[in-house]
């Protein structure tokens, strides 16, 4: 993996530019344009265009060299960062600048749609292997270590030069990025192109008669669905419940992401010695049910120790699931299988974020959180019972 430090701290910059521009677009939203509805709408945007063009990027990862689909997608953030600091800079009236503010944002959503479908099939290019699994394990790391580090550049960024210094910021990280891929050679695995329908087709074809990487897919949308209602609710619980200061409350949310972190890191070293396949089954059990225990939780530091160990097991079991996807996608679809990853990882948070949302206007956040947790831990149990491939799978 030694050869592949170039990629890796192309991703990192990526990955930290990227949520860089989507914590921009909600936060500018809300405190420049003052508007929790553009925020919404922002968030909406950066997260729905994989919905659609996840799949026709799939394709392209297969048909491409996929470091062509990274140069593309990162030139999609690019354009959202200078969008973002075009309005910032030439529009007088905060109010007029909504217009660039959801453009920036929509290409910032065709960004994610592209860039990490084809930078997980580049990481499957370059490594030999038998070093697939764990720089899959590294791969993920660098995602949630990029979830960590983008609101804190912006942060960092604002207090030594205010909005301009952060779309700027942002944009060096992707030309940086960028620039770190030029000696990085990939190839098109599907020479023999049909349409995308049929292409797309070919890929789910690929995917459900392979049982492993079917019920690896599935557990990705249940693990994946834990983490809508923890964006949602999670804030109002820490000021409504647990009556956190601003910065408590800020303290308690950024607990998740050093959490994940400390999972993925955990997972580099029981890979090798745990069985894979049952150690996501618990994984997803024990988060969600420590996610319902959130719901009674009535001591801040009970809080953030049970979003810590959520956290944790949450990095775990998205951890193993990617490695496995990796190592055991075919390689003429690949592409069209991460990218079938990612559009989960983009668009199963939101829609259960917006469930969460409901639940909590009609029962109340902590009823809420009872409800989501458990509803995740019945699901492990099920899952378990019938995902006979998946409770087998060893992993080594």
């Amino acid at each position: 993996m030694r050869g592949n430090a170039a990629f890796f701290v192309s991703c990192l910059l990526a990955f930290t530019g990227g949520h860089m521009v989507n914590y921009s677009v909600i936060i500018y939203a809300q405190e420049v344009l003052r508007s929790d509805l553009l925020a919404g709408l922002g968030f909406g945007l950066c997260f729905s265009p994989p919905l659609l063009l996840g799949w026709y990027a799939g394709v392209l990862c297969d048909r491409l060299r996929p470091v062509y689909i990274i140069h593309f997608a990162q030139g999609a953030f690019i354009i959202a960062a200078g969008l973002l600091a075009i309005g910032h800079l030439t529009v007088e009236q905060a109010q007029d600048r909504a217009a660039f503010v959801l453009t920036a944002a929509f290409f910032a959503g065709v960004g994610w749609s592209f860039v990490a479908p084809a930078r997980m099939t580049t990481l499957a290019q370059i490594s030999l292997p038998a070093d697939l699994k764990r720089a899959s394990l590294v791969f993920n790391l660098l995602v949630m270590l990029g979830f960590g580090l983008g609101p804190l550049a912006i942060s960092l960024c604002r207090r030594l030069s205010g909005w301009p210094a952060v779309f700027a910021v942002a944009a060096i990280l992707f030309v940086s990025g960028s620039l770190l891929l030029i000696g990085v050679q990939t190839r098109a695995t599907h020479i023999q192109h049909k349409s995308v329908l049929e292409e797309i087709s070919e890929g789910l074809r690929s995917v459900r008669g392979n049982a492993l990487v079917a019920e690896l897919l599935l557990m990705a949308i249940f693990c994946f669905m834990l983490m809508g209602p923890m964006q949602v609710l999670l804030p109002r619980l820490a000021t409504k419940e647990l009556n956190f200061s601003e910065l408590g409350r800020g303290a308690f949310l950024g607990t998740l992401a050093p959490s994940l972190i400390i999972g993925g890191l955990l997972c580099l070293f029981i890979i090798s010695r745990v069985p894979n396949g049952k150690t996501i089954f618990a994984a997803s059990l024990f988060s969600g049910l420590l996610f319902a225990l959130l719901s009674i939780a009535a001591q801040p530091w009970a809080a953030v120790l049970l979003l810590a160990a959520v956290g944790i097991l949450g990095g775990v079991a998205v951890s193993l699931i990617v490695a496995g996807l990796q190592t055991h996608a075919e390689e003429r679809v690949r592409g069209r299988v991460l990218s079938m990853y990612t559009i989960i990882t983009q668009v199963v948070p939101a829609a259960s974020g917006l469930a969460a949302g409901v639940l909590s206007h009609t029962s109340g956040v902590r009823q809420a959180i009872l409800i989501c947790g458990c509803i995740l831990a019945a699901f492990a149990v099920v899952n378990f019972g019938w995902m006979r491939t998946l409770r087998a799978y060893r992993g080594h």
